[in-house]
């Protein structure tokens, strides 16, 4: 913490300045809280507090799988800074373990990696030393593999198992259909003060600017109904609305605006893999074709490596990172063989029909829209205007030490593809078809693991990533990648690591280390440089940066964890500076995150967390910028009681967008929420589960930002008059 204090004195000094003012604001929304329509949260949080000694201490097995998997999915996204994300799959893949763990003596190379929790030189490792000593006794037998630190093993227990059983995979049909589990959810959320576009409007100003309102109610619906048996049958749909779509009526007589169903078989004799329905795609390293997300740079350096799932189930609502249609993968021995086909309407923003070759009309597409959103009349214009087609596969050669991979997709519009290019996007797909090619492999020898992929647009550009996983010493491993996405590469979807949103015009070289010189220390570093040799969006020359992080760990006892980290970004951006003539000129902009971060476990039933985190930000010729936000979490869960509870409050202090600061917040089950907190303010929040009977569930929250230096939020038709926000959440599962 001094250590903090040194290098931010004066940012400290600043904020210590305004401490009274936020004394003062704290107050003021104690005051808001008792008087404005929360009087029943406060009641009831006193009222938890007051009930939690009392009830038992130790936690019930779904309170336990519910903390060990949101603790995990907090720990692989904490560096995210997306507000709108969902981390739906890795839920399900994680609680599928939980509930069915990995018998890992007779797990083979697809099922130990599939856990998504152990790298490829842990998995060999651990099937060298079953093939050398036999089959494992006990799960303790695991700190004698290479590889496996106490820390490791403690994150895998909940998942696998050892076990003489035969495989549920020699199941009947029958047998499956019989002992399957059905879950339901219902969830629906809402922000309480009135956003501009839901304002009443005379209907002669709508009709003359009818994109001026939303045409729908401001609720958000969710639901979903899946049936599995373990991960070798999943049967399902999902339906969304967002706020201000219509439901049952106008545009979406139907009902909800998004509908996904999908039906999934595994291990199925030489079927390995069968999807029916919604699905996603993952090969190589993610440069080919790599549907739906994948995680960055982070503290754990291994995650620069893509574990690719081939086809999977979908089950979120992101309406455009998913195929539809179907898809399977068979084994032939040592081969893997995969071909999958997708016929989708998707979002575009249009012109007029085109007379082309005399009576023949086409659709002429200018640009594809990804926000999923369909509120307003636009919006509305633009939804499954075009049906995108894709076709592909993707054969492996798999061995325990290498994998060799060809993967090949085709892209196709029905419509015209004409966007309106731009200097920095001169080398971007125009084409309403194209074709990219891909190798990628994957190499073990002792402990080191090589990886990389090899990838080319037809008749365009290559992208080219290449790795290496190191583990010298049980206390000592090292991540090295190299990559250099081309500016004429035109990626169909990739998730390629990057500094850049997309694969291309992009070269680099990152750097990674994870040291544990003494037990209770880990320290993790990276440094990636990079450049873009061509321009880019608001960066109107080739540019260059460089980003490192530095994350000190110590774990003082089972009880009691903290960590400091520093994270710097600095990359060339457009001048500030308003220029009438000529081009704008290239400055740094650099961006500094310091952090310290606590977990405390009071008892088996109460955990105390808290964070302050500071951001300094620079752009040259532009005012310096502070950040700050510190909070305290407290999560109460016990065995035996219906009851438990997440509660935050926080206090936070920024200056402009620019020097935003992320950070994760619980919410309810197969919610996500990573916030941007900036401008002043308090942000506090209460997420409450109470199980009613066995297979019935109800989960509520209740958040508030409360803003001390703005009488406005947000602008156009999400603004909101007020200076605070409170949004509601209820969510209902079943369980049969």
């Amino acid at each position: 913490m001094r250590f903090l204090v040194e290098i931010n004195r004066f940012q400290f000094g600043r904020y210590c300045e305004t401490r009274n003012n936020l004394i003062f604001m704290t107050l003021r929304l104690l005051h808001f809280v008792c008087n404005d329509g929360c009087k029943v949260i406060s009641k009831n949080l006193v009222f938890i507090l007051l009930l939690a000694p009392i009830l038992s201490i130790s936690q019930s097995k779904e309170e336990e799988k519910t903390k060990v998997i949101e603790n995990r999915i907090e720990y692989l996204v904490e560096d995210t800074e997306e507000s709108n994300v969902d981390y739906t799959n890795l839920f399900d893949q994680l609680s599928h373990y939980y509930d069915h763990p990995l018998n890992i003596n007779r797990a083979d190379l697809n099922d130990l990696e599939g856990l998504g929790m152990l790298n490829s030189i842990q998995v060999n490792n651990l099937l060298v030393h079953i093939e050398k000593n036999g089959k494992l006794m006990a799960l303790e037998e695991l700190q004698t593999v290479e590889g496996f630190d106490l820390d490791a093993i403690k994150l895998l227990i909940p998942f696998i198992k050892i076990s003489s059983d035969v495989d549920d995979a020699q199941l009947s049909f029958k047998e499956l259909l019989k002992n399957g589990e059905n879950i339901f959810f219902l969830r629906y959320q809402t922000t309480l003060e009135q956003k501009e576009g839901y304002l009443p409007i005379a209907d002669s100003a709508l009709a003359a600017s009818p994109n001026s309102r939303y045409r729908g109610s401001e609720p958000k619906i969710y639901s979903r109904y899946r049936y599995k048996y373990g991960r070798h049958l999943s049967l399902g749909f999902t339906a969304e609305k967002d706020a201000g779509e219509e439901f049952f009526k106008g545009s979406q007589k139907n009902g909800f605006d998004f509908y996904s169903a999908h039906l999934f078989i595994r291990n199925r004799g030489r079927i390995k893999q069968l999807a029916i329905g919604d699905y996603q795609a993952q090969f190589g390293q993610g440069l080919t074709y790599w549907s739906g997300r994948a995680f960055g740079k982070s503290a754990d350096i291994m995650l620069i490596k893509r574990s690719a799932q081939g086809l999977t189930p979908y089950n979120s609502v992101d309406e455009n990172r998913f195929l539809r249609g179907g898809g399977a993968t068979f084994e032939l021995g040592k081969f893997n063989i995969t071909a999958f086909y997708s016929s989708n309407k998707i979002d575009a923003t249009i012109n007029d029909m085109d007379s082309l070759s005399g009576n023949n009309e086409q659709l002429v597409v200018t640009s594809l829209q990804q926000s999923g959103l369909h509120r307003t009349f636009n919006e509305l214009e633009s939804k499954d205007v075009v049906t995108q087609q894709k076709i592909g596969g993707h054969l492996a050669y798999k061995t325990r030490r290498l994998n060799i991979g060809l993967t090949g997709v085709t892209s196709k519009l029905d419509g015209d593809f004409s966007p309106n290019l731009r200097a920095y996007s001169q080398f971007s797909n125009a084409s309403n078809k194209q074709t990219n090619l891909g190798v990628d492999y994957n190499w073990i020898y002792k402990n080191v693991n090589i990886f990389g992929e090899f990838s080319k647009s037809l008749n365009a550009g290559n992208a080219f990533v290449s790795g290496a996983l190191i583990a010298l010493d049980p206390k000592l491993s090292v991540a090295v990648l190299y990559r250099n996405y081309q500016r004429n590469f035109q990626p169909i979807s990739s998730v390629g690591i990057g500094e850049g949103s997309t694969n291309q015009n992009e070269e680099g070289l990152y750097m990674g280390v994870v040291v544990k010189p003494i037990k209770k220390i880990t320290l993790y570093a990276y440094f990636d440089q990079f450049t873009f040799p061509w321009l880019k969006y608001g960066v109107d020359a080739p540019s260059r940066g460089h980003q490192y992080l530095a994350q000190l760990t110590y774990k003082a006892s089972k009880k009691m964890e903290m960590y400091i980290r520093i994270r710097e970004r600095d990359k060339l951006e457009n001048t500030a500076i308003d220029l009438t003539e000529g081009i704008n000129y290239l400055v740094h902009e650099k961006q500094t995150n310091y952090r310290f971060n606590y977990s405390y476990k009071v008892s088996e039933s109460i955990k105390l967390k808290g964070r302050v985190e500071l951001v300094n930000y620079e752009k040259e010729e532009s005012p310096f910028e502070t950040g700050y936000l510190l909070f305290q979490d407290v999560v109460y869960k016990a065995k035996q009681s219906p009851f438990s509870f997440s509660f935050r409050y926080g206090l936070f202090d920024t200056e402009s967008y620019n020097s935003r600061v992320y950070a994760y917040e619980n919410d309810v089950l197969y919610a996500y929420s990573i916030p941007a907190y900036y401008n002043r303010g308090v942000r506090t929040y209460l997420t409450v589960k109470y199980s009613i009977v066995r297979g019935v569930d109800v989960w509520l929250r209740y958040g508030l930002t409360y803003y001390d230096n703005i009488n406005v939020i947000s602008s156009g038709l999400e603004e909101i008059q007020g200076n605070h926000k409170q949004e509601v959440k209820a969510q209902l599962r079943l369980r049969f």
